[in-house]
């Protein structure tokens, strides 16, 4: 019994690293071409469902049980041409139960390579019919009492089939399948006599990529140069220059008027100075705080961040909320006193992290109570050559 089950063991195994160097292998030739046409290698795999009829028709059959009718497979293939091409695969058909004559349960399945032909006729759009005959190299297994006692045995076995495909793309295929299998006979103790059929579903996917056929080089005639004038000198002829006068320093579009960019800019409007541990605005920054005011309603694209400052005197954490109140104060006063739109400002404290000045003297101190206007601007102006 234990000699018996290495054997198989060993074969079945033999089997599927023969399968597995046979599908490496044949991907090697087409590496190099795939992305430039399709070429005649593919490979997939099946699932389905399978059926050992008539139902328990084994010699010793006493009592059918359930079957387990789950089967699968893979393959790789080769075709001669869009018609006609050969599959090599590895199958497991599933299991079939019964009980026989002795009261013993009986566990039987197939399993193997195939060989085989396969033949293709494309239908309208993207379907296809397909056929297929060959051999199947099977090994065949019962399991009575599920292990207790064992014996197997192997054979050819013929087998023909039928399907319709769908081709998702120019690769990618997918196949219902009907496989019909004979003689699936254990004859060492002439105890099995089966056939099979099978139904599924199979995806392959074929290599390469399809190419499109070559297109004629169109007839070119070669047309008749007439001149054209270019008055400005700007590289764009009269008869499509919508701007004829454009100074010979600007860079100009395709119908010769001048191109613009917007320019970005950033002004510092000067600031404001506080007295100590306050944020109220002294009457004589007013002054200041117009002229920034002035600005902008002038340039109504521009906006300005309000940023405020404060002496290195004192807890840091009270001295960035107390920048924070002037930037807050200023930015109000904007708002409010001169009315200009909330929108256009932003505010922000800086605490003692920015300084003017270092250190903690008293004009260190005096400078770095205040406020900074950083105006942002986005200007129209013209590329120059």
């Amino acid at each position: 019994m234990h000699i018996w089950w290495s054997k198989i063991t060993m074969d079945v195994n033999m089997m599927k690293n023969t399968l597995k160097v046979v599908l490496l292998t044949s991907m090697l030739p087409f590496a190099a071409s795939a992305a430039q046409e399709l070429t005649p290698w593919y490979v997939g795999g099946g699932l389905g469902v399978n059926n050992y009829e008539p139902s328990c028709d084994q010699k010793t059959m006493k009592v059918c049980g359930e079957d387990d009718p789950y089967a699968w497979d893979v393959f790789g293939g080769y075709l001669f041409n869009e018609y006609v091409g050969i599959e090599l695969g590895y199958r497991d058909l599933g299991r079939a139960e019964w009980t026989d004559y002795s009261n013993k349960r009986n566990d039987v399945g197939a399993r193997g390579m195939s060989l085989g032909f396969v033949g293709f006729y494309p239908l309208a759009d993207k379907w296809s019919l397909s056929a297929e005959a060959g051999a199947f190299n099977y090994l065949i297994s019962n399991k009575k009492e599920y292990n207790t006692e064992y014996y197997s045995d192997s054979g050819i076995a013929p087998y023909l089939g039928a399907g319709i495909g769908y081709n998702f793309t120019d690769n990618l295929k997918l196949q219902a399948k009907y496989r019909r299998y004979e003689n699936l006979d254990e004859e060492k103790w002439n105890t099995l006599s089966m056939e099979s059929n099978y139904w599924g579903l199979e995806l392959s996917y074929r290599f390469g990529t399809s190419t499109p056929a070559p297109v004629a080089a169109p007839v070119v005639v070669a047309p008749v140069v007439v001149p054209l004038g270019d008055d400005d000198k700007d590289g764009v002829t009269n008869n499509i220059d919508k701007c004829p006068d454009t100074p010979s320093t600007h860079k100009v579009d395709a119908t010769g008027c001048s191109v613009y960019e917007n320019v970005t800019t950033k002004y510092d409007l000067g600031g404001i100075l506080f007295a100590n541990d306050s944020a109220e605005i002294r009457a004589g920054s007013f002054a200041d705080l117009e002229k920034l005011a002035d600005h902008l309603t002038k340039y109504p694209q521009h906006t300005v961040s309000v940023q405020g400052h404060a002496s290195n005197v004192g807890k840091a954490e009270y001295n960035m909320k107390l920048s924070e109140r002037r930037a807050v104060a200023v930015a109000s006063a904007l708002n409010k006193k001169y009315g200009i739109s909330i929108s256009r400002i932003s505010s922000v404290g800086y605490g003692v992290t920015k300084p003017v000045m270092q250190g903690s003297s008293a004009e260190a101190n005096r400078v770095n109570r205040r406020i900074e206007a950083i105006v942002t601007g986005t200007e129209k102006r013209v590329v120059l050559r």
